[in-house]
């Protein structure tokens, strides 16, 4: 599982026009579920995200978790975390899941978030999203498990 995570003062997603999800301050992240990925990537990867210390603590250091701030989160579906760019000028997708197993486990990660704690919004998975963010730090991290 592969997630591109920004720590924002506030995030949102929108379809059509219309917000189907949002959060701030906490973390929007990017999910790609990979070729091979199982229910143990999504739980690890959530588990990971849930306690990593990336938010500043009384001394202005990154020591806190989004557990530990009692943050947001919000959860974005997007294959082209896959992207192979190693020939030619057009990424290739192959190494994402498939759609049904991609969003299997897209809605697995998310539960998994919320079992650790998280509150959770979503995007809407296969769908053309508008996201919307400000990037505390700016602070962002690209995670593989």
């Amino acid at each position: 599982m592969r997630t591109l995570i920004q720590r924002v003062t506030h995030a949102a997603v929108e379809v059509e026009g219309e917000v189907i999800g949002r959060t701030g301050p906490g973390l929007l992240i990017l999910v790609c579920a990979m070729q091979g990925d199982g229910e143990a990537e999504a739980r690890q990867m959530a588990a990971k995200i849930a306690k990593l210390r990336i938010f500043k603590d009384a001394a202005d250091k990154m020591n806190l978790s989004l557990k530990e701030t009692g943050g947001s989160a919000l959860v974005v579906s997007q294959f082209t975390l896959a992207a192979d760019t190693r020939s030619g000028n057009r990424p290739g997708f192959s190494a994402a899941a498939p759609p049904a197993e991609g969003e299997r486990l897209y809605t697995l990660f998310t539960e998994a978030l919320r079992a650790e704690g998280i509150t959770c919004e979503t995007g809407r998975f296969g769908a053309s999203m508008q996201v919307s963010l400000v990037n505390d730090g700016p602070v962002t991290i690209w995670l593989d498990v």
